[in-house]
């Protein structure tokens, strides 16, 4: 993208704030050019935190119904996926996934709660309770 073709329209998501974007000078140099974001960002982003919510929404009635761990409605709640979430707590996904299975969380050691809680930014008690 060419320097004077950053957008520069109003992200209602940024607010006052800027972002900065690589673009390319009229020299052909790179530069960080600071940008308002534009429209179609903020619809995008907008969407897959909806979605992300929706997910939330779907895992806490998992969790209440007994067939889901809280993990599963905290990982979302963090707008993270299984990949993040894993990576974050330094676990392969099967892990993550199988922790999902209120039998197996129930048993999960307290080392592997804390790098859970740790990795959402919540207090290892809190893993337990859904809001």
């Amino acid at each position: 993208m060419r320097e004077r073709d950053v957008p520069q329209e109003v992200n209602a998501l940024l607010e006052v704030h800027r972002k900065a974007v690589y673009a390319v000078g009229d020299d052909g140099k790179l530069r960080i050019v600071a940008s308002r974001g534009w429209e179609v960002e903020e619809t995008v982003t907008r969407q897959a935190v909806e979605h992300l919510e929706r997910c939330a929404q779907e895992a806490r009635r998992r969790v209440l119904a007994g067939q889901s761990s809280p993990l599963e409605y905290h990982m979302y709640r963090a707008r993270m996926d299984v990949a993040l979430l894993a990576q974050a707590a330094g676990l392969w996904r099967w892990r993550v996934r199988r922790h999902f299975r209120p039998e197996v969380f129930a048993r999960l050691p307290q080392h592997l709660r804390q790098r859970y809680a740790a990795a959402l930014g919540l207090e290892p008690v809190a893993l337990d309770q859904v809001d």
